[in-house]
C-alpha cells in the first residue's frame, strides 16, 4: 500500500512538471525572431533632395522584400530644421532602435548611408552599440559600412562614379565629385578615392567643402592642364544644401562662383549618389553583409 501510494505521488509529480516544462523553456527563447532594417541618413531639409533616399528605399525593399524597412536622421540640425519648418518628425539613431525594440524587433541591421566611416558613423556604432543587452528589447543587432569603408570599396566606386559623368562631357573636360569632408581620419578615403579616379580618367577630381582635397588644391591643376570647362557633381547620397548652394549656388563663395572668376565654364548636376542605383548597390551590399550577421 505504502509502495503504491509512493508511485502514484512520483506520477503526479513527473506529470506537473511535464506539462510546465514546455512553457519554461519556450520563455523567451522559442518565440520566431522579428527582423527589421533601420536605414539611418544625415538627412535632408531639401524636400526635392529626398528623391535619393526614397530611391536609396526602394532599392533596399527589392533586396529585402520580406523586411519592414525603417529610418532615421543622424544629423541633429536636419531633424530639428524640418520639424520647425515642415511640422515632420523625423527620428533620430537611438529613437528609431528604441521604438523598434517596444515593438518586438529582435534582430536589427542598421546600414549607414553615408560615404565614408567619419564621426557620423563612429556615432551610429556607439548608438548601436548601447542597445546591446537591454533587456526585453534588441537582443541582437549589426551596422553595415558606409559606401567607402575598404580599399575593395574605393576601387569599385573609382569604375562607377565615371559612369554617372553625363555623356555631353568632353574628355579634355573637367569634372569635380563634390564631397562634405571631415576633420575626422576617415577623411582619407577622399584622397584616396582621388588617386583611383586618376587611373581611370586624369581629368576627374574629388575636392571637398570641409576637408582634404580641398577646390583650392584642384584649381591649379586644371589651369596647367588648360581646362576650360568644370563639370560639378555631388559625392553625397543627396544634392540637399551643400550641392545647391556650396556647389551650385549664386552666392560670391559657392564652388560655381569661384571657377567661374577664375575664368571656367561650369555645368552643375544636381543628382546625389542615391539617385544612381549602382552606387545604391555598394550600400545594399553592405546592407547584406550586416543583415546575415544577425
Amino acid at each position: 500500500m505504502i509502495r503504491s501510494r509512493s508511485l502514484r505521488l512520483m506520477l503526479a509529480v513527473v506529470f506537473v512538471f511535464a506539462l510546465s516544462f514546455p512553457a519554461f523553456a519556450g520563455h523567451g527563447q522559442t518565440e520566431t525572431p522579428k527582423k527589421g532594417i533601420l536605414l539611418v541618413a544625415f538627412g535632408t531639409s531639401v524636400p526635392e533632395a529626398r528623391v535619393s533616399l526614397e530611391n536609396i528605399g526602394e532599392e533596399v525593399a527589392k533586396a529585402f522584400p520580406d523586411t519592414e524597412i525603417r529610418w532615421a536622421y543622424s544629423a541633429a540640425i536636419i531633424r530639428n530644421k524640418i520639424k520647425r519648418t515642415e511640422n515632420m518628425i523625423v527620428p533620430s539613431p537611438a529613437t528609431a532602435l528604441a521604438q523598434m525594440g517596444d515593438e518586438g524587433f529582435t534582430h536589427v541591421a542598421v546600414q549607414s548611408l553615408h560615404t565614408i566611416p567619419g564621426q557620423e558613423f563612429s556615432d551610429i556604432k556607439k548608438t548601436a552599440s548601447a542597445f546591446n543587452g537591454i533587456p526585453k528589447s534588441i537582443s541582437h543587432i549589426a551596422v553595415g559600412a558606409p559606401l567607402l569603408n575598404s580599399p575593395a570599396d574605393v576601387a569599385n566606386m573609382a569604375k562607377v562614379l565615371p559612369t554617372l559623368i553625363p555623356a555631353e562631357r568632353k574628355k579634355n573636360e573637367a569634372v569635380i565629385f563634390m564631397g562634405h569632408g571631415t576633420h575626422d581620419p576617415g577623411n582619407i578615403y577622399y584622397p584616396g578615392l582621388a588617386t583611383y579616379l586618376q587611373e581611370q580618367d586624369r581629368n576627374i577630381y574629388v575636392a571637398t567643402v570641409e576637408g582634404y582635397p580641398a577646390l583650392d588644391n584642384v584649381i591649379p591643376k586644371l589651369k596647367a592642364k588648360g581646362i576650360k570647362k568644370v563639370w560639378l557633381m555631388p559625392l553625397m547620397s543627396v544634392a540637399g544644401d551643400h550641392a545647391r548652394n556650396d556647389m551650385a549656388g549664386p552666392e560670391d563663395d559657392s564652388w560655381q562662383s569661384i571657377l567661374k572668376k577664375e575664368g571656367f565654364k561650369v555645368q552643375p548636376v544636381l543628382k546625389g549618389t542615391g539617385e544612381y542605383d549602382i552606387v545604391v548597390a555598394q550600400w545594399v551590399a553592405h546592407l547584406k553583409k550586416a543583415f546575415n550577421s544577425l
